[in-house]
């Protein structure tokens, strides 16, 4: 009998397993398959949602000043760079409406930058949920990049007020900023989802990271025009592509153009919005594949 070769403990388990397969046990903390775990993640929409408001509304209620840092956080780093870049370094010549062209790329950077931060600590700050309940991952970092959301979203009013103070008024284009933002969103969901696994592996990656960010930051456009340091001629091109395809830069310079006049058509990139569809896809199929492969390790250990 096969049985009788095998030792006591290796039959004994044998045994146990096919019992557990007869009355439909699963191993505990096992990962779905793609499609129960794609189920799992929209029947917890509404956690996920409450989660990401919840978060939102307590991340400054220790402050005086409250909501109000959601705005003012970005308004004092883009007068920091206005100062640094604009006043001393000089960016500001050939750059018409640097202000609404600072203000709006302080703005847009600060909802990747944060998304991606988030995501770092997206398992790490949660272990005692990750531990005590049974869920899809995932919904940590999906519900912190849509955190991140918000509070852009609670901010694009005051972006909005300045437009106008520089004399950028409301105008049809200015609906372009929806699927911008909406390609970006995915963009940094599936870069937040990425960097949390990695995270979660590497807790030192959450203090590296923001040399990361700063480092690519200063080369997305954020305080400078790419396409007048892309359109030089003194650069090779490779990397003035580069330049031209960052993802931050190319969802920066979108939403400039739906909400300033004098940043043209002339001033993209070609085939902008194939490039930014296409790093919003990669980004987000991408890193939610990546994240749920891992998906029975986190909380481990």
């Amino acid at each position: 009998m096969p049985l009788l070769d095998q030792a006591p403990g290796a039959a004994a388990e044998t045994d146990l397993s096919a019992l557990a397969r007869r009355h439909g046990l699963t191993v505990s903390g096992a990962r779905p398959t793609l499609p129960a775990y794609l189920r799992g993640l929209w029947s917890r929409r509404h956690f996920i949602t409450a989660f990401a408001t919840a978060r939102l509304t307590a991340q400054y209620s220790q402050a005086k000043l409250g909501q109000l840092w959601q705005i003012m956080t970005p308004l004092l780093n883009a007068t920091v760079y206005y100062f640094i870049f604009g006043v001393l370094l000089g960016t500001k010549n050939g750059v018409p409406d640097f202000v609404p062209f600072l203000v709006t790329g302080v703005f847009i950077w600060t909802f990747t930058s944060s998304s991606i931060m988030a995501g770092t600590r997206a398992i790490s700050g949660n272990l005692g949920l990750v531990r005590a309940l049974h869920f899809p991952r995932a919904a940590l970092p999906v519900a912190l990049a849509l955190q991140q959301l918000q509070q852009l979203l609670f901010s694009l009013g005051a972006l909005a007020v300045i437009l106008v103070c520089f004399g950028e008024y409301p105008k049809p284009s200015w609906l372009l900023i929806v699927p911008a933002l909406a390609l970006q969103s995915l963009f940094n969901t599936g870069v937040s989802m990425a960097v949390a696994r990695l995270a979660a592996r590497t807790p030192d990656l959450s203090q590296l990271m923001p040399f990361v960010l700063r480092t690519w930051m200063y080369t997305s456009g954020v305080m400078w025009s790419v396409d007048k340091v892309a359109g030089n001629g003194r650069l090779p091109h490779a990397v003035t592509v580069a330049l031209e395809c960052n993802p931050a830069a190319v969802y920066i310079d979108l939403t400039r153009f739906a909400l300033i006049d004098s940043f043209t058509a002339a001033r993209l990139p070609p085939h902008v919005w194939a490039v930014a569809a296409g790093w919003a896809l990669l980004a987000g199929i991408g890193g939610f594949l990546f994240f749920w492969k891992a998906e029975e390790e986190y909380g481990r250990g």
